[in-house]
Formats: C-alpha cells, sequence, structure tokens
C-alpha cells in the first residue's frame, strides 16, 4: 500500500485531506468542461446565432447519457474507496477489471443509442427548423467519439477512488490545448462549422482517453488493468449497480425532464436559445465547486467507511458543505459582476447578451442552495446510499420543476424569466428535503452506532 500516486484519506487533518484531494479534481473538471465551453465560444462568435442555439440545443441530449454513464462511475468509485479504506486489495483489482469490461460493453451501448436515437430526442425538444440540421450533425459525430469520454470519466474516477486526482489532471490539460488548437483548425481553417468543433472535441476525448488506459495497464500500482483480466465479477457489480444505477437513472431522468425545459425556451426563438446556452455554460462553470466537493466527499466518506472511522465520515461532510459555499458564494458574486462580458464571450449579438444576462440574475444566487444538495448526495452515496438522493432530486428537479413551468407559464405568465426560474425551484424544494432526510439517516446511524458500542461493552 505504500504508493505515492494513492491518498488515503482515514487519516491526517480532514481540511487538508479534502483540499489537497479536491483542488486538482476542481482543476480538471474545469479543463474538461473547457471542451464544450470553447465549442460554443468559437462557433457562437464565428459561426453565427443560429450555431450557437443548435450546440445549446444538443447539451441535454448529451448530458443524459453521460449522466447516466457517469452514475455508474460514482458506483465503481465508491466500491473502489471502500475496498481500499480497507486494504482489501485482491478484491480491489477485481473491480477495477469489473468496471474496465462494463464500460467497454456501455461505450458501445451509447454510441448506437446516440447516432441513431439523435433526430428523435431534438424533435421531442420542439427544436427550430433553423437550428435542427446543425444540432443533429453535432450530435451524430459527438456520440460516434463518446466512448473515448466514458473511458476517460471511468479511468480517472478509478484514480480519484484511490486518492489520485493529480494525473487526471495532466491528460486534461494537455487535451483541453489540443481542442483549443483543433477548434480553430477546423472551423476557422477549414470552415466547418458546428461539425468541426465536434470533431475537435471527440479527437480529444480520445487522446484523453488513450493516456488515461495507458497509464492504468503500465503501472505498477495496486488498481493497474490487466486485459486477459477483464471479466465481469456479479458480486462486484451488483454492490456497483445498487449504488451506481440510482444515481444514474436521476442524472439521466433530470436530464431528460430539462429537455423539456429547453422546449419552454425554444419557444422564443434563436435569439433566447442563444442567450440560454451561454448562461448554461457559465452556470456549469459556476457548478464546479460544488460538483468537486461532492466527488471529494464521496471519496472521503468510502474509504471512512471502509475503515470504519463514523466520526471522521461526519465532519468530513461538515467540512465540505462549509467549504463549497464559500467558494461558490465568491464565483457567484464575480459572475454576476461582470455578466455582460462573460455572456459576450460567447456572442457579439447584444440581444444575445441581454437573453443570457437575465438567466444569469434570475439564478445565480440560488445556487447556493445547489451546494447543500451536491455535497450531501455525495457524503450519502459514499454511505452505500444512492436511492435516497435519486427520488429526492428526482422529486425535486424533475416533478416539481415541471409542475411549476406548466401552471406559471400557462397562468401567470410565460416569459424567458419565468422559465429560467424553474431551475432554482428545484433546487431550493431539493435543499429542504435532502436536509431534513440527512439528518434523520444521521441520527439514525449514531444511535445505531451507539448500540453496538453498549453491546459491545456489555457483552465484555
Amino acid at each position: 500500500m505504500a504508493d505515492t500516486t494513492t491518498k488515503d484519506m482515514t487519516q491526517g487533518p480532514i481540511l487538508r485531506e479534502i483540499l489537497t484531494f479536491a483542488f486538482p479534481l476542481m482543476l480538471g473538471n474545469i479543463f474538461q468542461m473547457l471542451y464544450n465551453t470553447v465549442d460554443s465560444i468559437v462557433v457562437g462568435r464565428f459561426v453565427g446565432t443560429e450555431a450557437l442555439a443548435a450546440m445549446g440545443a444538443t447539451t441535454l441530449i448529451a448530458n443524459m447519457a453521460v449522466f447516466f454513464f457517469n452514475g455508474f462511475s460514482v458506483g465503481a468509485g465508491v466500491v473502489i474507496g471502500r475496498l481500499f479504506g480497507a486494504r482489501d486489495l485482491e478484491k480491489l483489482h477485481e473491480a477495477v477489471e469489473t468496471t474496465i469490461f462494463t464500460t467497454i460493453l456501455m461505450s458501445i451501448i451509447f454510441t448506437g443509442i446516440g447516432i441513431f436515437g439523435a433526430d428523435f430526442l431534438l424533435r421531442v425538444m420542439a427544436t427550430p427548423a433553423d437550428v435542427f440540421d446543425g444540432a443533429s450533425l453535432y450530435l451524430r459525430i459527438y456520440f460516434a467519439g463518446v466512448s473515448g469520454l466514458l473511458i476517460y470519466n471511468m479511468g480517472s474516477g478509478i484514480l480519484r477512488a484511490v486518492g489520485d486526482s493529480t494525473r487526471p489532471l495532466y491528460f486534461l490539460i494537455l487535451t483541453s490545448v489540443l481542442n483549443i488548437v483543433l477548434d480553430l483548425i477546423f472551423v476557422l481553417g477549414f470552415g466547418s462549422g458546428i461539425g468541426g468543433a465536434a470533431l475537435a472535441t471527440i479527437i480529444s476525448q480520445f487522446i484523453s482517453a488513450f493516456l488515461t488506459m495507458f497509464l492504468l495497464t503500465r503501472t505498477k500500482d495496486i488498481y493497474r488493468v490487466t486485459w486477459r483480466d477483464l471479466r465481469l465479477n456479479s458480486e462486484i457489480f451488483r454492490q456497483i449497480l445498487t449504488i451506481g444505477l440510482p444515481t444514474g437513472i436521476q442524472s439521466a431522468i433530470t436530464a431528460f425532464s430539462n429537455m423539456f425545459v429547453q422546449a419552454y425556451v425554444n419557444y422564443f426563438g434563436s435569439t433566447v436559445m442563444a442567450g440560454w446556452a451561454a448562461y448554461n455554460k457559465l452556470n456549469q462553470f459556476v457548478m464546479l465547486p460544488m460538483q468537486t466537493m461532492a466527488m471529494a466527499a464521496t471519496t472521503f466518506v468510502s474509504q471512512n467507511v471502509g475503515s470504519g472511522n463514523v466520526q471522521r465520515e461526519n465532519k468530513g461532510t461538515k467540512i465540505s458543505i462549509a467549504v463549497t459555499l464559500l467558494i461558490t458564494f465568491a464565483v457567484v458574486t464575480a459572475v454576476e459582476l461582470f455578466s455582460g462580458p462573460a455572456v459576450g464571450l460567447f456572442t457579439n449579438d447584444p440581444e444575445v447578451v441581454l437573453s443570457g444576462q437575465l438567466f444569469l440574475h434570475v439564478n445565480m444566487y440560488f445556487l447556493m442552495f445547489n451546494c447543500v444538495n451536491h455535497v450531501l448526495a455525495g457524503s450519502l452515496r459514499g454511505r452505500s446510499d444512492s436511492m435516497g438522493p435519486m427520488i429526492i432530486m428526482l422529486l425535486s428537479f424533475v416533478l416539481i420543476r415541471q409542475i411549476y413551468l406548466f401552471f406559471f407559464t400557462r397562468f401567470i405568465s410565460n416569459t424567458p424569466g419565468t422559465v429560467g426560474f424553474g431551475y432554482p425551484v428545484g433546487w431550493m424544494s431539493c435543499c429542504v428535503i435532502e436536509v431534513i432526510y440527512f439528518l434523520l439517516r444521521w441520527n439514525r446511524r449514531e444511535k445505531a452506532d451507539a448500540r453496538a458500542i453498549h453491546d459491545e461493552k456489555h457483552n465484555t
């Protein structure tokens, strides 16, 4: 276990352990976000408003597949992190082989579904005719290379589960820079438009997948991937699904539900669609701290569950929430102060800038509620409870949000601001329900531990 690339989070100062793990992870997430963000900037400024709107229309469809897979990745990370914390090296190796084997199968399935189902999903969102062809082309190219993204995400998830968040960062920095160069070559040099942006992305993703798998197969560390050992261990696969499937279903259904939010936005035409696309790109950057800290909380808690340190689990959760709120508040304030230039990165059209600013002003500070949602969900998943966060988030992000949109747009006021506020409605309701649920589970866990200690002393 003496390994310089892994990180044992079951000992040492909690804040330091979480931050030293989360910082490179956050930088990695920023560079991963640069893939599609740079695509949007290049396309929006050098191809046109309709092309930017087309890319915005593809985001939710692409996310629906990727988010579902990432749920499986979370489940694998929790299982691997727990085995790492328990020092069960044989089972850890079997878990790594099972996750890679399953990733290859899922990559094939998602590629087929994405290529052949893209047009159907675009019609479900009522995508306007002037952006439909561009969105369809982007999606088909994107899904043709989605296996590169999935393999990288799973490989980096394995590394994070054992505490290595640094080397995935190096790969992302390299391939993000490559993506920028390829975007400029394909879109500006060859004039290939939105299709060139998609091609630049999948080439970069394949290279990041190759580098990650090269590392996993050549390393001498405990998480090494051996091709001849790739197989499906049914027991480990069941454990991964127990944690990952609810997470994946929740993420996929939420993304599917947000396709209907996109349909409400599409009603206002390509200018508002382009503003919504720019807002969503900025919103994704603002959400990076909470997503990063949620991943850190999952790894931290899962390792400490494996070592049986309950008090450390709970302290880590509290610290993660506090840090996330502070960072997110600072980022939100900066985006609000510079909302015009921020949206202007994506477009030269002043009407699109005003539309994007409207969505930012309506939503930004409400993201503070989502900080609590993400970190608590990550902590619960680290404890192998994925079903609770799934039900809560589906109730809030899907049912409550859609009820709000249906009634307010029909009976109160059908404006872009009304539609945009559908996101905060989901975030706020989720926060209230999830805090209550977490406290109930927390108290139940502490009482159970107290009874176990009492019984052990009594028996002794």
